[in-house]
């Protein structure tokens, strides 16, 4: 095994400049060490994004050797067994510098979505009780942990083809507020995922649920919430 790694990094905002750096090699050593290591020992004009290291914020993302993942729970040696990686911002959106995006189109589309919870009117004084078993509840706990990383966004193919598609982090959370029995906005949620690049664009490629490093499944809440408009559509609600 070679003392260093061969790295590539996407450089400035275009995509077009790629700069190579040699990394010693380290024990255990994770993808954020050597973009850590770059920007510290060899080129501290490098702009990259993290903030946790321990897989809790997700701001580390990137696109590593064609895949988007947490470079912060990505071990070199299951992604580079050759010691050599590439590096690249994550994909469909725009790139601020270097190995930093600009998240604000990935938000904006939660908002789009509906993806605020938005309380009943009716829900009284107490603390609304959701019990555990109810199948409401189970669908939501399914998709709840999403942090917004966009790594899903950033691996989704019809992101990719059309840029006004809501994705399927928006509509994952989307999903969880729908089948919250405390939320009274889900009518006006239902028709905001209905239109044309909403749920029913998905293409069910899985790309998102491949990729999550959470392992949610974006995919089947998308599908859910295809069942859930065709539901209120016979119903006359839409």
């Amino acid at each position: 095994m070679s003392a260093t790694l061969s790295v590539s990094v996407q450089r400035g905002t275009d995509g077009r400049r790629i700069d190579r750096f040699e990394v010693p090699r380290q024990p255990a050593q994770t993808v954020l060490d050597v973009v850590t290591w770059i920007q510290r020992e060899a080129d501290p004009t490098l702009a990259y994004r993290f903030a946790c290291r321990v897989g809790m914020c997700g701001s580390c993302a990137m696109t590593v050797n064609g895949k988007p993942r947490w470079t912060c729970r990505t071990r070199v040696e299951t992604v580079a067994p050759d010691g050599c990686l590439t590096l690249e911002p994550l994909r469909n959106m725009p790139v601020v510098k270097d190995l930093v995006v600009d998240m604000a189109p990935f938000f904006a589309k939660w908002t789009a979505a509906h993806g605020v919870f938005t309380p009943r009117e009716n829900l009284g004084a107490d603390f609304a009780v959701v019990p555990p078993s109810s199948p409401e509840r189970r669908a939501a706990d399914a998709a709840i942990e999403c942090i917004g990383c966009g790594v899903c966004y950033s691996a989704c193919d019809v992101v990719a083809w059309r840029s006004d598609y809501l994705g399927p982090a928006a509509l994952n959370r989307a999903w969880t507020l729908v089948n919250d029995v405390r939320d009274g906005h889900a009518r006006e949620r239902l028709v905001a995922v209905a239109g044309d690049a909403g749920c029913h664009a998905c293409h069910s490629h899985g790309s998102c649920t491949q990729h999550c490093p959470k392992s949610l499944s974006p995919t089947a809440s998308i599908a859910g919430l295809k069942r859930a408009v065709l539901r209120a559509t016979l119903r006359g609600e839409l």
